[in-house]
């Protein structure tokens, strides 16, 4: 007999819990489904009439829509939606809620903790203690970040953030975003890419991850940027056309760059930027925090169920 409540998916298991959205789904009445559609792409027949979705890393394209007729929320587990097939769920009148504001701290201050630690090269200085040296084997010259200019790519919710902590340690703090028209608290101006480009003493990305985005730094922006200039991505791997970042760190074009994010994660064992000296590179963890965890455990699931009540309000 078939059940009356409604269905939910999880559409495959990341790195954290379904536990707690599992929970928070089965109290509000859904019948819950837990897929792996990263490593099997078909949905099972008892997941056909899901009404909702919370998805993970798989990439829901026309084939997961067209599996899913009676699908009407997506709510993703980040604040990109880069793995849904917007415009197939556009289409279908699908919505697609992204998670966000749940790390906005946690994010920003990750993104300053790269560019502290590649402008101080903090990782060489550590290693070199650890290897039983001291001021003997520090071979840096660090720049004075008050005669600096940190350019922002992107000035959204942590775009902004990191321009607010960030302000007093720099000459003056730039920004692009074609949707924004008010600079704000902490950037002093408004630029044109070209300007943000050629100005930008440490660069720090803020972007979603887009068919227009995608590859947006490659080997002519990295040129552009000064000689000697630091690159901070904390936002998604693809932004950067990852051989042109690792020509210009081997050239010395570049000072350095402090990654959170990569093409393809987790990377493959020889990731040329893996064990680069001129990179510092994280495990895709600039989110974390005690509390940020709870809410990307909770928070979707949470989310979701609003829309249904909501949807379904008399």
């Amino acid at each position: 007999m078939t059940s009356a409540r409604p269905v939910a998916i999880i559409t495959d298991v990341t790195d954290l819990s379904v536990d707690p959205a599992v929970e928070i789904l089965e109290s509000a009445g859904f019948a819950v489904h837990v897929l792996a559609l990263d490593r099997d792409p078909i949905v099972p027949d008892a997941a056909r009439s899901a009404v909702v979705a919370l998805a993970g890393y798989a990439f829901l394209g026309r084939e997961f829509f067209d599996a899913l007729p009676d699908l009407r929320y997506v709510g993703t587990a980040s604040a990109g939606f880069d793995m849904v097939d917007i415009d197939t769920a556009r289409a279908r009148d699908v919505v697609v809620q992204p998670l966000v504001g749940v790390a906005t701290q946690e994010v920003a201050a990750h993104a300053l903790t790269l560019i502290l630690a590649v402008e101080r090269d903090l990782v060489a200085a550590a290693r070199g203690v650890a290897d039983g040296g001291w001021s003997e084997s520090y071979a840096a010259l660090p720049r004075r970040l008050s005669e600096l200019t940190l350019g922002l790519y992107g000035l959204g919710r942590i775009g902004r953030q990191l321009a607010a902590i960030a302000r007093p340690l720099f000459a003056r703090v730039i920004a692009h975003d074609p949707y924004v028209t008010r600079a704000g608290d902490g950037v002093d101006a408004l630029v044109t890419v070209p300007e943000l480009l050629s100005a930008s003493d440490v660069l720090s990305l803020h972007l979603p991850l887009t068919p227009a985005t995608h590859g947006v730094v490659a080997a002519a922006e990295l040129a552009a940027l000064p000689a000697g200039a630091t690159l901070v991505n904390v936002s998604r791997g693809e932004l950067v056309d990852s051989d042109a970042l690792v020509a210009a760190l081997d050239a010395g074009r570049l000072r350095g760059a402090g990654l959170d994010v990569l093409g393809g994660e987790p990377p493959r064992a020889d990731d040329p930027l893996r064990m680069h000296p001129r990179a510092i590179v994280t495990p895709h963890v600039a989110y974390l925090s005690e509390r940020s965890l709870e809410g990307y455990l909770r928070q979707p699931a949470r989310s979701a169920v609003a829309w249904w009540e909501s949807a379904h309000a008399r």
